[in-house]
Order: C-alpha cells, then structure tokens, then sequence
C-alpha cells in the first residue's frame, strides 16, 4: 500500500468521526488562520487537505470563492454535506494531491493548509506547489503539528503520533518549514503557537486507533523522561490528557515588481 493509498484508508473510516471534531471545527489555530491568511472578500483561495471542510468554510465567510482540496472522497463527502448545511454557495470541493496540484500557474490569491501537511510524503514539493499556483503577492498560510527542535522530543512525538495513525508522515520543525518556504521564494514569518490539548480517549477514538497501539502510546507516555512529559504537559499522576504544539506559518510572495530579500 503506498502512502496515499494508506490516508484514504484511515481517513474514509474516521471520516464522519472528524466533521464533529471539536478540536478541528474550532480552535485558536483556525483563527489565526484566517487572519494571516488577510481576506478582503474578492479573493479566489485553495485550502489543501481541506478534509470535512472546517477550515474551507470559516475562509468562505470572508473570501469570494474557495477551492477545498482532499485525497480522501469519504472526507469530501462530509465537506459537501456541512456546507450545504450552512449554505455555503462559494466553495467547491475536489479530489486531488497537495504535491501536484491540477491548477494552473498565478490562479490563486491564497493558499491554505491545516492540520494536513504532517500527512505529506514530500512536504517541500506541496510548498513549491503553493508558490507555483499563487498570484504576485499572495499568501500561503499553513496550521500544523510542530515537532520540538529538541531531537528527543521530535523523535517522542513522531513516534507517538505514527503509532496512533499509521498513515501519520511527520511534524516537521519550524527550522525546517521557514526553510521550505524561502527556497521557493517565499518570506516567512511565525504568526503564533497554539498548543492545543488532546484527552487520550477521543484522540484514539478518532482515529480508530486500535487497542495496542494506543495502550504502547499511553505506555510511552508514562514511562517517558520527566523533560519529554513536561513538553507535552503531560501529567503522570492525571494521564488523560497532552497538549500537542501547533503552528501558524505564513508564506508571502513577492508583489508585481517586488523582488524577495
């Protein structure tokens, strides 16, 4: 099975268990998306692995039309009915990979990603895709899982997070992302940190992360360096909950006759 094949797989289970995530449907990161993201009402926006179309919607209410992209039908499916639910009449949403967008060149005036590029086998080619469909001027805006740039805690929330979805690829550090975003031509900039608190049993739950998986994950957890639990701000003595680092990037494209430094 290759790595899309495997996100189809995970995703089109945990479809209908994600378009009532709560931690996905509202958080501060998705906030602070839209704000960075700096919508007038008239820009044209693609928001990749957009999955049930959380983060799509919140950017219609302020966009004129937003493209939501997705590998998984079962995710876009969900997208499609929560839309018409809210009677949402500028957004669309398609199949298609983030590393090889079906869009033509300067066709976007935003681009969007939220908690989705830590599923992107070569997140470098999503980034070049970006800064290939977007306008002089525009904006990529990613939300993700970071990794620490302490190696230990890399490696502990790597671990974690691949042995509760097997389809996970990895949090990337903040070091790497700046760097992704200035060798395309893009000017970075941290907008915020987020650290957004997971309870263990709706986090499994979501996943539909099976039983010995999720007991080794609590096992790691518990047995872990007390540096390692207080990163995560995982509490021994509770052991319901951790608090996973999340970021908020934004990439800028130089305007017409702009040149990048």
């Amino acid at each position: 099975m290759d790595r899309n094949e495997s996100i189809q797989g995970q995703f089109s289970a945990a479809a209908a268990r994600y378009a009532v995530s709560p931690v996905h449907a509202a958080h501060g990161d998705l906030d602070a998306l839209v704000e960075a993201a700096e919508l007038c009402g008239g820009e044209r926006v693609l928001d990749l692995g957009c999955g049930t179309g959380h983060s799509t919607l919140a950017l219609a209410a302020r966009a004129g039309f937003v493209v939501g992209l997705d590998l998984t039908e079962a995710m876009l499916a969900e997208a499609r009915r929560l839309a018409e639910d809210r009677g949402s009449d500028n957004v669309r949403f398609e199949r298609g990979d983030a590393e090889a967008l079906p869009y033509p060149d300067a066709s976007f005036d935003v681009v969007t990603s939220r908690v989705s590029a830590h599923h992107y086998a070569h997140p470098e080619r999503a980034v070049r895709e970006a800064s290939r469909v977007l306008r002089p001027g525009g904006r990529l805006v990613v939300s993700d899982s970071v990794a620490p740039e302490d190696s230990a805690q890399d490696t502990f929330l790597n671990a974690i997070e691949l042995l509760r979805d097997p389809s996970h690829v990895r949090n990337h550090r903040l070091s790497e992302w700046c760097a992704w975003l200035r060798a395309t031509g893009l000017v970075p900039e941290v907008i915020g940190r987020y650290d957004m608190e997971l309870d263990f049993a709706s986090w499994f739950a979501r996943m539909g992360t099976n039983a010995g998986c999720a007991a080794s994950v609590r096992r790691l957890f518990a047995t872990a360096p007390a540096e390692v639990q207080r990163a995560f701000a995982f509490e021994p003595a509770d052991g319901s909950t951790w608090r996973i680092p999340i970021a908020v990037l934004r990439g800028r494209c130089a305007g017409p006759g702009q040149t990048v430094a």
